[in-house]
C-alpha cells in the first residue's frame, strides 16, 4: 500500500510532516501550562497535579512502537492523517468535563499525539538518502516547537477567550482540519522491495542491543526535553512564584532552544558522526543539569537553557543513528526508541513530585538527571570506539 502514493518530492513531504508534528505536539502540550489553574479549581494535591501533567505522555509513549510498525507497513500518510483526526475528540472533551477522573481519562487519550513522532520519522526518512537524513530529521524535529506554542499560547488565549475550554476546542479543530489536509496532499516515499512481518520486527527489536542502546540515549535526551518542557511551568511557579503566563513564556523559551538545536545536532551528526556528538553533549548536559539545583533565577536559567541546547542536539544525534543502523526498519526502531523517550518524559514529573514531597525541594531530581547524563556519556564513548566496525546486519550498506 505504501508505494501507491510514491509521487511527490522530499521537500514537500518534509514540510507536511513537520507541520503535522508541530500541531500534534501543540495538542500534546495543552495541559501543563494551566496546571496551577487545575490545581486550584479541582482542589488537587501536588502529586495529583504532577500525575495530570505526566498522563498525556504515557499513552503516546506506549503507542510509538505499534504506530511506528504500522508506518513501516502502510506508510505515514494514512497513519498520521488518522492520528490528527482522532486528536479532535479528546481536545473537545477536555473542554467540556470538570471532574478530575474524567479529565485524567481524556488527558490519557490526548497522549496519542505523542506517538506522532515515530510516524513522522518513518514517513520523512524514506524521502532522503542516508547522508542527508540527519539534517532532514533534525528539521522534522523542529515540530517540537508546537509544545512551545502550547506553553505560551494556551494561557494567553485562555485570558483572551474567557477560559481554557474554548482554547482546547480550537486546538482540536486545527488538528482535525490539518488531518484532512494531510490525507489529501501528503505522499508516501517509495517503499523498499521487501518489508518485515510484524513477528520479524518484534524479533529485530528483541535481539538488537543497538536498538536498546539508542533507546536509552533517547530516554535521557527526549525524555529530559518532554519532562522539563511540561514540568517547567509548574517548577517555575513553585520555585520562583511566577504567574502562569510568565512561567509559560520562560518554559516556551526552553522548548525553542531545544527545538532550534535539534537540526543543528542532525547536521553535526552528518559531519562528525552521531556517536561523537553524543559523547560531547552528554558531558556538557551533566554540568548544566547541576545549575538547575540553584534557587536563584540566573543560574537556574543558564542551567535550563544549557540543558535545552544539549538535549536538543542529542535528539538530532540519536536520530542520525537510527536510520544509519536500521535503514529498512526505521519506523519500527523509531517506535521503540521514541517509546523509551516518551517514558523518559513520563516518569520524571512523577519523581519530581515525590522528591519535593519528601525533601521540600526539587534539587535531588536534577542531580539524578546529571547522573543519567554521565551514564550515557560512558555508553556513547564506547559506541564511538566501536564505530570503526561495520553496522549490524540489519543495516543497509552505506
Amino acid at each position: 500500500m505504501k508505494n501507491e502514493e510514491a509521487s511527490g518530492n522530499p521537500n514537500s513531504a518534509l514540510f507536511l510532516s513537520t507541520a503535522a508534528f508541530m500541531i500534534a505536539f501543540a495538542v500534546w502540550g495543552m495541559i501543563s501550562p494551566l496546571a496551577n489553574v487545575f490545581h486550584k479549581s479541582m482542589h488537587l494535591t501536588r502529586q495529583e497535579v504532577w500525575l495530570l501533567i505526566a498522563t498525556p505522555v504515557l499513552l503516546g509513549s506506549i503507542l510509538r512502537l505499534p504506530l511506528g510498525m504500522l508506518t513501516d507497513k502502510y506508510g505515514g500518510r494514512i497513519v498520521m492523517g488518522i492520528l490528527l483526526l482522532f486528536l479532535a475528540l479528546p481536545s473537545f472533551m477536555l473542554g467540556s468535563v470538570t471532574g478530575y477522573g474524567a479529565f485524567l481519562f481524556w488527558a490519557l487519550l490526548l497522549g496519542v499525539a505523542g506517538a506522532s513522532f515515530a510516524v513522522g520519522v518513518g514517513f520523512t526518512s524514506g524521502w532522503f538518502p542516508p547522508e542527508k537524513q540527519g539534517f532532514a530529521l533534525g528539521v522534522y524535529g523542529t515540530g517540537n516547537i508546537g509544545q512551545s506554542i502550547a506553553l505560551f499560547g494556551v494561557p494567553l488565549l485562555a485570558g483572551e477567550m474567557g477560559g481554557w475550554q474554548p482554547v482546547y476546542r480550537v486546538f482540536g479543530a486545527v488538528s482535525f482540519v490539518y488531518g484532512l489536509l494531510f490525507l489529501l496532499f501528503a505522499r508516501n516515499a517509495p517503499a523498499p522491495a521487501a518489508r518485515r512481518t510484524l513477528g520479524g520486527m518484534l524479533g529485530l527489536l528483541a535481539s538488537s542491543p543497538m536498538a536498546w542502546l539508542l533507546s536509552f540515549f533517547y530516554f535521557v535526551t527526549f525524555g529530559g526535553f518532554v519532562a522539563l518542557g511540561i514540568g517547567l511551568p509548574k517548577l517555575l511557579q513553585d520555585m520562583f512564584h511566577l504567574t502562569s503566563t510568565d512561567a509559560g513564556m520562560r518554559a516556551a523559551g526552553f522548548v525553542v532552544v531545544a527545538t532550534v538545536m535539534r537540526p543543528v545536532g542532525g547536521w553535526l551528526s552528518d559531519k562528525i558522526g552521531g556517536a561523537r556528538l553524543l559523547t560531547a553533549i552528554f558531558a556538557a548536559a551533566a554540568v548544566f543539569a547541576l545549575g538547575l539545583t540553584m534557587q536563584s533565577m540566573a543560574p537556574f536559567t543558564i542551567g535550563a537553557l544549557g540543558v535545552a541546547a544539549c538535549i536538543g542536539m542529542g535528539n538530532g544525534g540519536v536520530f542520525k543513528l537510527v536510520p544509519q543502523y536500521f535503514s529498512k526498519d526505521t519506523g519500527a526502531v523509531t517506535g521503540l526508541v521514541g517509546a523509551m523517550g516518551g517514558l523518559g518524559g513520563f516518569f520524571p514529573p512523577l519523581v519530581l513530585g515525590l522528591i519535593h514531597g519528601w525533601t521540600g525541594s526539587y534539587a535531588l531530581g536534577f542531580v539524578l538527571l546529571a547522573v543519567f547524563c554521565l551514564i550515557c556519556l560512558e555508553a556513547s564513548r564506547r559506541l564511538m570506539n566501536q564505530a570503526k566496525h561495520a553496522p549490524a546486519a540489519t543495516a543497509a550498506p552505506h
